[in-house]
């Protein structure tokens, strides 16, 4: 057919340069569908070069891209030695140390090297043809070393325990005598150089009495605020003396001791301090013991009380002898051999040793170079010393010795376990540190788990308060009323002390603090030792205040302190650091109104009178207290029940307010018609006042007020 079409259009003279190109060589490069298209108009045939297309294929540019070969997977992690790179990729420890040589040829390499540079590792796992992927340590010791960490060993064999010296805890209320009595004890003045004369840290002390008897004192506080600290000495000890004042009797720190005595199933002996003083009471204090289940040996009960004055030195050999009884009546023995167990009294940071911490020695004997770890944290024993601050070569059972050599500061109350090398002790911290990860990742789950279901609770609510408002949703939508976040009150604080035990107290006060929708209380950082740098830039990026504790600020940071304006507020009190926060507080809060009773009256008689020709009921008062203002709030009550409160309510005759008739008589308008008035019946004058406009002693208690606060 296209044959014919060509004969046909060789016909026509117009057409013949077409007929040229089709018959031309690149004709079978065309294609020639749709070549011709009929014009109705013209009745002629014509075309166009659009028609003319390359039937040719274009070149596939997407090659077909081979898969490259399934190259083996080696974990790596940082601080990796050789042998385990080896155990880890599985090869020759022979082939990963050429591998190395290739990327570091300057260092000669063993089994044990540690490859710090990552660089180095990557390059060897390439050499040893596999991809490397990059894990944390933490990773490679839970799937390895399933049972890593240290515990305490069995009970010890009967044939190896020696008889101890005993641990005695001195517990009692504040400012009854504890550390004045260890001072006569081991004839020194503690006492005197403790601020405010109250003790602030837990103390232990090994001390040597006159027959020659060593004796570990354990000194508590008696403040209400470390609480922590006496539960911690409780546990611990194995002979509790309580000291009770004769003077003040049975208090409330000293019902606290006897309860955490009784809870740990400790031993009492009852010290009745004071007894030289004029206004001691001893049978009376002897009673309000026994009111609290402390039957003393002379009110015909089994628990030794010794009268005693701790200023004076009165009775204290007896108070050893009862110690001494009470020892053999226990029976105190311990296990001298193997690795050591002991327990962190109190730690702190100083200025020329370092990271100290306190321990008492409960297994063993601790040498110095001993491996030890507490915690998340490990020492290897630098050096021990006594309270006193003297070396000593070792420690034995039932000694009280500060050890140097940590790597952080352990926890006061944690046990202290000895590992046999250096070596062990990495891996248990490894392992430590892979539990606390995996126990904070599962407490952010259900914290995040919690949250989510409480915002889809809150979204289903909202979603179906929208459904039937309907159309008019976004028109009833309330507009919230809160302030931005950087409107509200709040108060940032930088917590830094001597001792830990110093700062967990604090922190445990702050934690009673329940008003955060009033003020938040923050508390950015806190830490043991001296004021750093770091803390300089914590409080002026946070706009905080500083509380060093019995601590002070390095020299060379006094010019940036000045520069910067950050306050700075020392304190070694700890009620005192406790009330500057609370005023602190009380000066972010916003200003409040409060209501003040100006005046009283008694209604006496209910009467009618004529106002703007209609008649109204009033009632006729007496003022018995106080003044009357016409312009105050007043309040009509009958026994505890208020009647009404307004302010605008009371007119009378031709002008607001209450009719003065003298400074004793008054009337006002009664519009409730429900309230039947009686003698009884009062009428009270209030007045708003501004809380932040009243003098201070005036003022009633903030809410600020109320926290807790020790005694």
């Amino acid at each position: 057919m296209t044959t014919s079409l060509f004969r046909m259009c060789t016909n026509f003279s117009l057409l013949r340069p077409l007929c040229d190109i089709i018959k031309s060589d690149n004709v079978r490069k065309y294609n020639f569908h749709s070549l011709f298209l009929t014009c109705t108009q013209c009745r002629h045939y014509h075309t166009t070069l659009q028609y003319f297309k390359s039937t040719s294929k274009k070149p596939n540019v997407f090659h077909q891209i081979k898969p490259k070969k399934h190259l083996p997977v080696v974990d790596v992690w940082n601080q990796m030695t050789v042998s385990e790179l080896a155990a880890s990729a599985g090869r020759d420890i022979n082939d990963v140390m050429d591998a190395i040589s290739f990327s570091d040829s300057s260092r000669r390499y063993n089994r044990n090297t540690i490859v710090e540079d990552p660089n180095i590792l990557y390059n060897a796992v390439r050499k040893l043809g596999a991809k490397f992927k990059v894990i944390s340590r933490s990773d490679k010791i839970e799937k390895n070393t399933q049972n890593c960490n240290v515990v305490k060993r069995p009970p010890p064999d009967e044939s190896v325990l020696i008889k101890r010296r005993p641990v005695v805890t001195i517990m009692g209320h504040v400012d009854h005598g504890k550390t004045t009595l260890l001072d006569t004890l081991r004839n020194t003045s503690v006492v005197k150089m403790e601020f405010g004369g109250i003790t602030q840290h837990i103390g232990a002390f090994n001390v040597t009495l006159k027959t020659g008897e060593t004796i570990t004192f354990l000194d508590t506080p008696g403040h209400a605020a470390f609480n922590i600290m006496r539960m911690r000495g409780a546990q611990v000890t194995d002979i509790i003396v309580i000291v009770v004042a004769a003077d003040d009797g049975v208090m409330e720190q000293t019902i606290e001791s006897i309860n955490m005595a009784n809870a740990v199933n400790v031993p009492i002996i009852v010290a009745i301090n004071k007894i030289d003083k004029p206004e001691a009471d001893i049978i009376r204090t002897q009673k309000m013991l026994a009111q609290q289940g402390i039957q003393v040996e002379a009110m015909g009960g089994d628990i030794q009380s010794v009268n005693i004055s701790a200023l004076h030195g009165t009775n204290l050999d007896t108070l050893i002898e009862a110690i001494a009884l009470q020892a053999e009546l226990v029976g105190l023995k311990g296990d001298p051999t193997g690795l050591v167990e002991a327990v962190v009294i109190e730690c702190f940071t100083d200025r020329y040793r370092g990271k100290l911490a306190t321990a008492l020695i409960q297994r063993g004997t601790l040498r110095k170079g001993a491996y030890l770890v507490s915690g998340l944290t490990w020492a290897k024993v630098r050096a021990m010393f006594d309270h006193s601050g003297n070396p000593v070569t070792e420690a034995k059972l039932s000694d009280a010795v500060q050890i140097i050599g940590w790597k952080d500061l352990p926890t006061a109350g944690d046990e202290i376990l000895e590992v046999e090398n250096e070596k062990k002790a990495r891996t248990v911290m490894r392992y430590r540190e892979a539990e606390k990860g995996a126990q904070l990742a599962q407490e952010h789950k259900i914290a995040a788990d919690k949250k989510h279901e409480e915002y889809l609770k809150e979204y289903k609510e909202h979603l179906a308060k929208r459904r039937a408002r309907g159309r008019y949703a976004k028109l009833l939508i309330p507009v919230k009323n809160e302030r931005p976040d950087d409107e509200k009150s709040k108060l940032n604080v930088v917590i830094k002390g001597d001792v830990a035990g110093s700062v967990e107290a604090i922190l445990d006060v702050f934690n009673t603090y329940g008003s955060d929708d009033k003020c938040e209380l923050n508390v950015i950082h806190y830490g043991v030792g001296p004021v750093t740098e770091t803390d300089l830039q914590m409080a002026d990026m946070f706009n905080a205040i500083i509380y060093p504790f019995n601590v002070g600020v390095m020299k060379n940071l006094q010019q940036e302190v000045n520069e910067k304006k950050i306050s700075i507020r020392p304190y070694n009190v700890i009620y005192k650091l406790i009330d500057d926060v609370k005023n602190e507080i009380n000066s972010k809060l916003p200003p409040v109104d409060i209501e003040e009773m100006i005046g009283e009256a008694n209604v006496l008689q209910e009467f009618e009178i004529t106002d703007k020709k209609k008649k109204v009921k009033v009632a006729g008062c007496r003022c018995t207290k106080g003044n009357l203002k016409k312009n105050a709030m007043y309040r009509l009550m009958r026994e505890q029940e208020v009647l009404f409160t307004e302010r605008e309510r009371e007119k009378i005759l031709k002008e607001k307010g209450l009719l003065i008739l003298d400074h004793l008589n008054v009337m006002f308008r009664i519009e409730l018609s429900r309230v039947k008035l009686d003698s009884t019946t009062l009428l009270y004058a209030m007045e708003d006042i501004n809380s932040c406009n009243r003098p201070r002693e005036e003022a009633p208690p903030e809410f600020a007020d109320e926290w807790k606060r020790g005694t």
